[in-house]
């Protein structure tokens, strides 16, 4: 069932905790599997930001959409062509998540930006369940200048393009760098990531940094 869309009243992306995304790395498949060989790809250094990408952080950004709930998210570099749910903050401030049983689902922050409007809009998804790969197990694997195209609900397709992608482990996670307000339409989409153990899961997250650069 589709969450009723709140416009952001609400707490902002900024207030969000650390934990946002934790719940999305249990790594179960690999839990399950027992070898953990399986590992999805991690950001290398080079995708990373970079002082060039910061002094360019104003630049070729396209105008800002009106709000509009988002539908699906699709990032052809890695085959992804999802759904999107509504995500609301759980009690204790961190975000929900999608269903874990269902492979090709993402989540959106619905009390926050959504994507294509001016600010930080989120996306998240799981990169493994009890079966194997899911939505976004090869998101580490994404790099610079990829495409992120987001269905909205008026119609429009809100194109965003990678700055950076990035891994951060859950004990160091930055949160205003990832959650925090921006001046132009920006978009982060996350997932599970970092070093594995097999007693607590992914020990981290994988973010992608992009902002918006066109629209159809």
């Amino acid at each position: 069932m589709r969450r009723r869309f709140r416009r952001a009243g609400g707490p902002g992306n900024a207030a969000i905790a650390a934990v946002t995304v934790f719940a999305l790395c249990a790594g179960t498949w690999l839990l399950r599997d027992g070898t953990g060989t399986h590992s999805p790809p991690q950001p290398s250094a080079a995708q990373a930001h970079t002082g060039a990408d910061d002094r360019s952080a104003g630049r070729a950004s396209a105008p800002a959409l009106p709000p509009s709930p988002p539908d699906r998210v699709r990032i052809p570099a890695i085959d992804v062509d999802a759904p999107l749910t509504g995500l609301a903050l759980t009690p204790a401030g961190s975000l929900d998540v999608p269903p874990a049983g269902v492979e090709n689902l993402a989540g959106w922050y619905e009390a926050g930006t959504t994507p294509g409007e001016r600010g930080t809009a989120i996306i998240a998804g799981h990169v493994d369940n009890a079966d194997g790969p899911a939505v976004f197990y090869s998101l580490g694997a994404l790099r610079k200048g990829s495409t992120v195209e987001v269905d909205r609900r008026d119609g429009g397709v809100a194109v965003f393009t990678v700055d950076a992608v990035e891994v951060y482990d859950a004990r160091d996670f930055p949160d205003r760098k990832v959650y925090g307000p921006a001046s132009r339409p920006e978009l982060r989409v996350i997932t599970c990531g970092g070093g594995y153990s097999r007693s607590t899961g992914y020990r981290g997250n994988v973010v992608v940094y992009a902002h918006l650069t066109g629209s159809r």
